[in-house]
């Protein structure tokens, strides 16, 4: 940590959500090797760690349309968002240097690489295509930008309303090579518009305030000499991709900010957390401010579960609150295209064919996971632990609060009783999917994610902490019975 990082409180009043993700230091919470940079020296370190805070510019390239087709929303094309990004008159010059080349423009796309993959992976492992000019080299970015907790993905900060730029990158980092799949891209919009759609058409949703950050275009380089060679998935196959992200500034309303919901979990150099100054700052009492949170969090990720079988991957880099007066009021969930699910193979029967890859096969028995370990094993358990450790309340009263949530949720949604009853939140056992023995067996890709439950470590069960807190039969449950049995 810096000796001059901002303190707890410091961060706690900052309306620069940038001042607050480059301070993320403590990276994973559920796992031992939690923030990895294999790959880098410790000159790349200081130069590309998002905890470094450093000024970055991505390498633009030209890449023949032989290698790569772009993919965007059916809102936008692809010349029109360079323009957006680069501005019409670089667009020009890199064409203009393209033209140069004795080749024609027309045949080429214009997409960025990280600094680092152009220098330490492309020019080298990519040397023919370069010399046979499918691959040009054009220039650093004008804008700079700032890398994110994820370490591959940046935010402008010349322009801080243009969006997001995600790219490969061959270190390896928690449990897997951070390449982008140039397979993948040609589905990352699609897949967004659809998941988009889905959220912003219901209601429930749309009145908690819950929605995602599209990536809106995106375009990947394959490499057919490895695709020749190697069959098989591998991390050779994902080193040149890039795609983009909508940026969420545009969805603040006067006196909101942004927060990384990692933030809940920092602990300042001194020993201080984060959270208990937020709360403190809400003027709320610690209960009421962690109901509005799970309000937020939890609520959603149930019943996009219940109502679709719909399950994102929540942990705290992934998620960011909208906090107003030092209190969350919505969430925003990103890394759609590449960790959200559909738990049901089925669904491809209807699903659009470019998001049909959404739809897996998970054994009906791994399906509450998603929340079980993603969400109170990955999550909860760790803001429990800050909560309890800094006297805001006890261990019982907050999953006492997470039980209510539950409740709060199935009643106000009667329509799903059978599922409740089917995929019970307070069975008194979880299975225990082991995260470290899933890294530690293998950490170029610890998981498969055509087939997730494939790869799952499984060793005993974890006792449900809200199982306590089951309440006696309410309507909700006694119609849940009456509809399995019916069904039985």
């Amino acid at each position: 940590m810096k000796a001059d990082a901002p303190s707890s409180a410091q961060l706690a009043d900052a309306t620069d959500f940038q001042a607050i993700e480059v301070a993320m230091i403590e990276g994973h919470p559920g796992f031992v090797a939690n923030n990895g940079r294999l790959g880098f020296t410790s000159v790349d370190y200081q130069a590309y760690a998002p905890e470094a805070g450093t000024d970055i510019r991505v390498i633009w390239l030209a890449v023949h349309k032989d290698h790569a087709t772009p993919s965007t929303l059916s809102t936008l094309n692809y010349a029109q968002m360079l323009v957006e990004e680069l501005g019409q008159d670089t667009v020009d010059d890199f064409t203009r240097q393209v033209a140069a080349k004795g080749v024609n423009p027309a045949d080429y796309h214009f997409m960025p690489a990280h600094p680092w993959q152009w220098f330490n992976k492309l020019s080298i492992a990519f040397a023919g295509y370069v010399a046979q000019r499918k691959i040009i080299c054009l220039d650093y970015s004008a804008d700079h930008y700032i890398a994110q907790q994820s370490i591959r993905t940046f935010f402008n900060t010349s322009d801080r309303t243009k969006r997001y730029v995600k790219t490969s990158l061959s270190i390896l980092n928690m449990g897997f090579m951070r390449g982008l799949s140039p397979y993948y891209m040609s589905g990352t919009p699609a897949i967004n518009e659809f998941i988009k759609e889905l959220v912003s058409k219901d209601g429930f949703l749309r009145e908690n305030g819950f929605t995602i950050l599209q990536e809106v275009a995106a375009i990947g380089f394959r490499n057919f000499y490895y695709e020749a060679a190697i069959p098989v998935d591998t991390p050779y196959k994902k080193q040149f991709s890039a795609l983009w992200r909508e940026n969420p500034l545009p969805l603040l309303k006067p006196g909101e900010r942004l927060m990384t919901m990692a933030a809940l979990l920092h602990v300042d150099k001194d020993g201080h957390a984060l959270m208990p100054e937020l709360i403190r700052r809400s003027g709320l009492p610690a209960l009421t401010w962690v109901r509005q949170y799970l309000q937020v969090y939890l609520t959603p990720l149930l019943h996009c579960f219940y109502a679709y079988e719909l399950t994102f991957m929540p942990h705290g880099e992934n998620l960011i609150l909208v906090m107003d007066n030092h209190v969350p009021v919505r969430a925003i969930m990103k890394d759609i295209a590449e960790e959200c699910a559909i738990l049901d193979i089925k669904a491809r029967e209807w699903l659009p064919e470019r998001v049909q890859r959404l739809a897996v096969e998970v054994p009906d028995n791994f399906k509450l996971l998603g929340i079980f370990i993603d969400v109170f094993d990955g999550v909860l358990r760790h803001i429990n632990h800050v909560l309890v450790e800094n006297a805001c309340c006890t261990e019982d009263q907050f999953w006492g609060a997470v039980a209510d949530c539950v409740y709060d949720y199935q009643e106000a949604h009667p329509e799903h009783a059978a599922k409740y009853a089917h995929y019970d939140m307070f069975v008194p056992e979880f299975l225990h999917s082991c995260l470290n023995r899933l890294q530690l067996g293998n950490n170029v890709q610890m998981v498969n994610l055509a087939d997730p439950a494939s790869s799952l470590k499984i060793a005993g069960n974890l006792v449900n902490p809200i199982a306590k807190f089951r309440r006696a039969a309410s309507a909700v449950q006694a119609e849940a019975t009456d509809v399995v049995e019916a069904a039985a």
